[in-house]
């Protein structure tokens, strides 16, 4: 089988899309690359920051302690100016009051207030100086100390004892104020400076969120969905474990960032968007290249059947003369070829224009056409036809014609010149299937499809143009099918054509 311009075609094509799929390879393991880097270095950066978290955590977790230790020595204070408040009223005139004196005097910090039994104020200490005046300010501070310290009794003697109400010195306030910022501040920075990473802070159960930033509202609005949330954040990273000083273990959970994620899936993503690009760019530069085609074949036909209209003119002039001169037999053979140049002729005519479809009685249509090639035909070909006389179809008939000489030549070549041509028709309400069977040579599975292809041949002086044309004519004009139905080496070979009687 000769190589046609066809089939270096195709190889080129292999050469081309095998070039582009190297190409898309090459960009996307490149891409790979860089994608898993910059996710290490993420990676990197979100260990960085866990450390630098769990570190910070100890620091808070450390000043929450020495605040702890210094609100204890601060109720000791108070305890010690209690006990000697008490010595001072419950000892002799001959006691030595100068340290329990010192102690009492040197209290200027702890706000204190001492009470009787009832209630009744007896002293107080290092109030605000400015409203003690003030009407039941005094009381007021005292039910205040009363609601933050358990009260200190100071026994005066058995039936006897006096309260000693406190709060936290104004130092201690302040500092404890400072740790209370100091704790929302670490939040803030655990959920706002995290590196764009999704991080959930919780308490010890877990269930209850302190603060979250970079995840989507929808993914803690409920139990469950936080549930999921946090399970998903624990198979990637395991929490970090904090203490800040309440006794409780709070928990830091954290994920990978959605731009690192994207990161994994972009390879594949580009790879596919690229493919995309190929193949819309391949449909659209095939889709030119068969238009540029239909064109030359639209203008080679119009071209052919021109020049043959000038020769059949005089071809039918010399049928007049041989008929004047008495050779009716020759005049009779020679006007049956004419004839049929004029039908070749109109076939030509015809390809580019929607050509016109009728109902015809496919029968007749087949009777006529092969007693056409019957006579052209080696006489140990053997048609059959097996059609129903009933059957009518919309088809163009000389372009269908057309369809059925390139088969039956095809088949004549396969066979040698030597075998049997078998047609039948099989009506199916809305389709009809003709089938069209030879016993020639055959053809293998895997070039079913290439037959129709323009330029496959295997004749030494073919074209392969013929079973193109046929698949053209009947499915761009008829809206049918045709295909190998079924061959086998050395037996033959069968041609479907599926008309649809419906369509007009």
């Amino acid at each position: 089988m000769k190589k046609s311009i066809y089939s270096k075609k195709q190889n080129w094509k292999i050469v081309l899309a095998a070039s582009a799929l190297l190409i898309v390879f090459a960009s996307v393991w490149y891409t790979n690359i860089l994608a898993d880097k910059i996710a290490r270095e993420e990676k990197q950066k979100v260990k960085l920051w866990a450390q630098a978290t769990e570190r910070k955590a100890n620091l808070v977790r450390y000043t929450n302690e020495l605040f702890n230790r210094l609100k204890n020595e601060e109720r000791k204070k108070v305890e010690l100016w209690a006990e000697a408040t008490r010595r001072l009223v419950s000892s002799s005139e001959n006691s030595d009051f100068t340290f329990v004196l010192k102690v009492v005097t040197e209290n200027n910090s702890v706000p204190v207030i001492l009470a009787d039994e009832k209630g009744n104020v007896i002293s107080y200490r290092n109030l605000d100086s400015t409203r003690t005046d003030e009407s039941g300010y005094i009381k007021e501070q005292m039910a205040l100390m009363k609601s933050m310290q358990e009260p200190i009794e100071i026994r005066i003697s058995e039936h006897k004892t006096n309260y000693l109400y406190y709060k936290d010195s104004r130092l201690f306030s302040e500092l404890k104020q400072v740790l209370d910022d100091l704790i929302k501040s670490f939040i803030s920075e655990v959920v706002e400076n995290s590196a764009s990473v999704p991080v959930i802070f919780t308490d010890s159960t877990r269930s209850n969120v302190i603060a979250y930033g970079n995840v989507k509202e929808k993914e803690v609005s409920s139990a469950a969905a936080l549930q999921r949330t946090l399970e998903d954040m624990e198979s990637s990273n395991p929490p970090i474990t904090i203490e800040i000083g309440n006794g409780q273990k709070n928990y830091i959970f954290y994920k990978e960032s959605y731009l690192l994620r994207q990161l994994k899936y972009y390879p594949f993503i580009q790879f596919g968007v690229i493919g995309l690009f190929l193949l819309i760019a391949y449909t659209l530069f095939s889709t030119a290249r068969k238009a540029e085609q239909n064109q030359v074949w639209i203008g080679m036909a119009k071209e052919t059947a021109h020049q043959l209209g000038t020769p059949l003119s005089s071809l039918i002039a010399w049928v007049e003369v041989l008929k004047e001169k008495g050779m009716y037999e020759e005049a009779h053979e020679v006007e049956k070829d004419v004839r049929r140049l004029e039908t070749i002729t109109e076939r030509f005519s015809k390809i580019g224009s929607l050509p016109v479809l009728k109902k015809e009685n496919l029968a007749m249509v087949l009777e006529e056409s092969i007693n056409y090639l019957k006579s052209r035909t080696p006489s140990r070909i053997i048609y059959t036809l097996e059609v129903d006389r009933d059957i009518m179809v919309p088809i163009n008939v000389p372009l269908f014609e057309w369809v059925i000489e390139n088969l039956v030549r095809n088949a004549v070549d396969a066979m040698e010149a030597e075998g049997e041509i078998r047609i039948k028709a099989n009506d199916q309400q809305q389709f009809v299937y003709l089938d069209i069977t030879d016993t020639g040579k055959g053809i293998t599975r895997n070039k079913f499809r290439t037959v129709f292809q323009p330029g496959f041949t295997t004749k030494r002086r073919g074209w392969g143009l013929g079973l193109s044309l046929a698949k053209r004519i009947i499915e761009n004009y008829h809206e049918g099918k045709i295909f190998v139905k079924s061959s086998e080496q050395g037996k033959g070979t069968t041609f479907r054509i599926v008309l649809n009687k419906k369509m007009m």
